[in-house]
């Protein structure tokens, strides 16, 4: 598939994909988060790619929902920016592409680049981890509008946050500087701008290397342990056990520490 408004690139199990609409700010029309599905759809069909970087072209991550957009749905269908119309194109689209990234079986990282606003945090957000530069500056937008996040925000800040920094985000609208953000564990690693690029695709090759299918394994328990107990998560581990011990990266991973090398994995 050709894309118009972002850029997919792969190399070395590295999938990464660019938005990429930097006189926009790379805000999010209906075109992009179309083609962001379809990009990990891609992805999530080769079997090469084990790690997915999501960036913006340009100066900013994503300055939310083009607004533009909106205005040109809602005249072409006789208001669809408000109610059945709008939930229904939020939930067959944008949430619908969200979803997908957060039950993404492959890890997936944010490479925030600057300003990163509304849905655009939300973005940001769900995917599983986060490298930053001083550049960062997160914002819910949607308060400042008098809406609420609708990409899956009032679910994520607290959980990335804690209960009362991610109600103060969500209540605020004040910005999230890339310092605090940090601080807070939103951002895993902030690095300088220079080296924002090299210092995410060292993580993202890092976690290539490792054995694919029991880091998608460990994925999906860890985010099915926000919704459980210890026990049951204790449960589901044992039942997953079995398939990790049978697969041909175990058998590598002995081979190699008796052979006292580094393993290499094949997914298999």
């Amino acid at each position: 598939m050709d894309f118009e408004t972002i850029i997919l690139k792969k190399e070395g199990h590295i999938a990464t994909i660019t938005l990429n609409r930097p006189d926009k700010r790379n805000a999010l029309s209906l075109q992009m988060i179309e083609e962001m599905g379809a990009a990990f759809e891609d992805a999530a069909d080769d079997d090469d790619v084990r790690v997915v970087v999501i960036t913006g072209a340009g100066s900013a991550f994503c300055s939310g929902i083009d607004v533009a957009f909106l205005a040109s749905a809602a005249q072409a269908t006789g208001g669809v920016a408000s109610g059945e119309g709008m939930r229904r194109l939020m939930r067959t689209r944008f949430q619908k592409v969200f979803l997908g990234i957060q039950k993404f079986e492959k890890p997936t990282i944010a490479m925030v680049n600057g300003l990163t606003i509304g849905i655009g945090c939300d973005l940001a957000f769900i995917c599983d981890m986060r490298v930053g530069s001083e550049d960062a500056r997160f914002r819910n937008g949607f308060v400042r509008m008098g809406l609420i996040p609708d990409g899956g925000g009032t679910w994520l800040y607290t959980r990335l946050m804690g209960l009362g920094g991610g109600l103060e985000f969500l209540f605020t609208g004040d910005y999230l500087e890339a310092e605090e953000a940090h601080r807070l564990g939103v951002l895993n690693r902030l690095v300088n701008a220079v080296d924002l690029e090299k210092e995410t695709m060292a993580l993202a090759q890092r976690i290539a290397k490792g054995p694919p299918i029991a880091i998608r394994l460990s994925k999906v328990l860890a985010y099915q342990a926000l919704e459980t107990d210890l026990d049951t998560a204790l449960e589901v581990s044992a039942a997953y056990q079995p398939l990790a011990l049978s697969t041909e990266d175990h058998k590598e991973a002995i081979t190699a520490f008796f052979e006292k090398r580094e393993a290499d994995f094949k997914g298999r």
